[in-house]
């Protein structure tokens, strides 16, 4: 009797170490789920890419999923309509939807770059002045968008009437801007990355300035939530916002050379000399802050840029749009 007791015993241990022993019956804890939509993919956003390269999102016990929204009107729609959690672009698009009356608007919560990601290219890149401009015919952006808003505030510091002073296209598709100067049209263009690298390494074009140093300290991109989503869930956001910090503190402590490979999987189109190069740039003018708190005056530099290209009539309240609770908390630790 004894013996059979022993016996069953036995066979209960084993059969409860092998139901933890096989896959999928681990006792790790489940990964929260969480879906990000991103306003483009660019390696102007490296400390994103970093984040998810190094499993810093799985270390804060995320499961984070991106889709490319395409453009910052179809990245905010997915998250007004609930189809992401998360969404990540200009802090315009939630500054137009509080405008709109929305009562669960966006919140800026991280604030990621700190420049304008775009660079003014030239065919003769000799001894560039901004008076050259003056006569001439550039490649901008859409009117309305961000870059054609800071590439017009940017000329406006350097005393260069917009509409009176040189001509500037806006009518060509973004990703087509970079073919179109390259077959001959306008004096410049203003291009982000790739785009501008590519133009110089087939000698058709050279970057002769950085809109992002000339305009300034401009959030040129947040992530964002809705506020019923940052009320039911701070801590998914405050884990989102300690991987995305790790990320910042990767790129701002490590060299060209070692961002791009980490970041490498997620642009296999591109070489990894053209990669090395473009972070360089980027982390040369100082693209990306050293820490994700989203400073009021930044805010109010980015409203003064959108009244200055006719798209806002008066400043929005701050205070409603931008919480900096999660970023700040960070650095407490």
């Amino acid at each position: 009797m004894k013996r059979k007791i022993l016996c069953m015993f036995l066979c209960c241990i084993l059969i409860f170490s092998m139901v933890f022993t096989i896959p999928g019956c681990s006792r790790e804890p489940k990964l929260t789920k969480v879906n990000l939509t991103e306003v483009a993919h660019s390696i102007f956003y490296a400390p994103m890419y970093v984040a998810f390269e190094n499993g810093y999102f799985e270390e804060e016990g995320l499961d984070v999923s991106l889709t490319n929204g395409l453009g910052a009107d179809k990245t905010m729609t997915a998250l007004l309509s609930g189809d992401c959690d998360i969404g990540f672009m200009g802090s315009e698009a939630s500054i137009y939807v509080y405008k709109e009356g929305a009562s669960d608007y966006a919140v800026n919560f991280a604030q990621l770059t700190q420049r304008a990601g775009n660079f003014l290219v030239a065919r003769d890149g000799d001894s560039f002045q901004w008076e050259q401009l003056k006569g001439k015919t550039i490649i901008g952006g859409r009117q309305g968008g961000m870059p054609e808003m800071v590439l017009e505030y940017v000329l406006k510091k350097k005393g260069i009437d917009p509409q009176k002073d040189l001509t500037i296209i806006k009518n060509i598709d973004f990703g087509m801007t970079a073919e179109a100067f390259a077959s001959g049209k306008g004096d410049y263009t203003v291009e982000f990355e790739p785009a501008a690298y590519s133009l110089e390494k087939e000698e058709k074009g050279t970057v002769v300035a950085s809109i992002g140093v000339e305009s300034g300290n401009v959030p040129y991109t947040a992530f964002m939530a809705k506020q019923s989503y940052l009320t039911k869930h701070p801590a998914t956001i405050q884990a989102f916002t300690n991987a995305l910090q790790k990320g910042m503190d990767y790129v701002n402590s490590h060299s060209p050379e070692e961002i791009a490979q980490v970041i490498a999987p997620q642009f296999d189109e591109t070489e990894s000399e053209a990669l090395v190069a473009i972070v360089k740039r980027y982390q040369d003018q100082d693209t990306w802050k050293d820490n994700l708190v989203y400073e009021e005056d930044s805010f109010t530099l980015l409203e003064d840029i959108l009244k200055n290209g006719g798209e806002l009539d008066e400043n929005v309240p701050y205070e409603d749009l931008v919480t900096t609770e999660f970023a700040k908390k960070v650095l407490k630790k």
